[in-house]
C-alpha cells in the first residue's frame, strides 16, 4: 500500500484482453495527481477516469511501484530537448536543465516520485550522448554532469513542493533578526526561472580554465541519436 494504492499480485485479477495501454493508464494516473495530488491517486480514480474497472490495470502493472514508475517515464519524456549547437555546448546544457525544471514545474504534484523511481538505468544511452557533446577532459565530465544533474532537480523538487503545499520558497521572516538574509534577497535582481539559470551558469563558469576540445558528432553519434529520440535536438544540418 502507497498514497492509497494497492495492486494484488494474484493473477486472477486480470482479463483476458488488454482494454487499456500501459502508457493510457500512466497518462490517467498522472492526471489524477495533477488534479488531486499524490495521496489521492487510487486505482479506482485511475480505472474511472479510463471507463473501465480497476483489474484491468493488472494486465499492465504487476505492483503499484510500476505503475509509479511509468508515471515517472511519462514525466521524463515530455521534457523537450533543446537544439543542439555544436559551438555553444554550455548554452545548449543550459537549455535542457530549464526546459527539464519547467517540465516537472507542471506536475509539481508528480515530482517527489523522481527520488524513488528515477529512471538511471534506460538513460544511460542519453547521457553518453551529452557527455559525448562535452569539450572539457573526462577527469571533470562527471563532476558537470552530476552537479547540472542535482542543481536541475534539485530546484524542481524544492519548488514542486512549495506549490503543491501552497507555500512561499523563500518564508516570510523578521528583517531585523536576519539581516544578511534580508540584504540578499533585496538585493537579487532574479525571478525563480532567472535564478535557476544563473545557478547552473554559475556553476560551469568554474570549468572556463580548462582546455576544451570542440565536438563534432561522427556518423554512429548521429545514428544512435536518432535511435534515442534525440535527433529532433539536432539541426538539420548536421543530422
Amino acid at each position: 500500500m502507497l498514497h492509497g494504492i494497492s495492486f494484488k499480485e494474484n493473477a486472477m485479477g486480470r482479463p483476458s484482453k488488454s482494454l487499456i495501454s500501459r502508457e493510457g493508464a500512466a497518462v490517467a494516473a498522472l492526471n489524477v495527481i495533477d488534479a488531486q495530488g499524490l495521496r489521492s491517486l487510487s486505482v479506482e480514480l485511475i480505472a474511472k477516469s479510463l471507463g473501465v474497472k480497476a483489474p484491468s490495470l493488472y494486465y499492465h502493472f504487476k505492483d503499484k511501484n510500476e505503475l509509479l514508475s511509468e508515471v515517472v517515464l511519462l514525466l521524463l519524456r515530455e521534457i523537450e530537448p533543446p537544439k543542439v549547437d555544436e559551438n555553444d555546448w554550455e548554452k545548449t546544457l543550459v537549455r535542457l536543465c530549464k526546459s527539464t525544471r519547467r517540465t516537472l514545474l507542471r506536475h509539481p504534484n508528480a515530482v517527489p516520485l523522481l527520488l524513488q523511481f528515477f529512471p538511471r538505468r534506460i538513460l544511460l544511452g542519453a547521457y553518453d550522448f551529452w557527455t559525448s557533446m562535452c569539450p572539457y577532459p573526462p577527469e571533470v565530465q562527471m563532476v558537470i554532469s552530476e552537479g547540472t544533474e542535482k542543481i536541475t532537480y534539485g530546484s524542481a523538487l524544492f519548488e514542486a513542493a512549495a506549490k503543491s503545499y501552497g507555500v512561499q520558497a523563500m518564508p516570510d521572516f523578521d528583517l531585523e533578526q536576519f539581516p544578511h538574509l534580508a540584504e540578499a534577497v533585496r538585493a537579487n535582481p532574479y525571478d525563480e526561472e532567472e535564478l535557476f539559470e544563473e545557478t547552473i551558469m554559475s556553476f560551469l563558469r568554474g570549468f572556463r580554465h580548462l582546455p576544451q576540445t570542440p565536438k563534432r558528432l561522427t556518423a554512429a553519434e548521429k545514428k544512435r541519436a536518432r535511435r534515442l529520440g534525440l535527433a529532433k535536438s539536432l539541426p538539420s544540418e548536421i543530422i
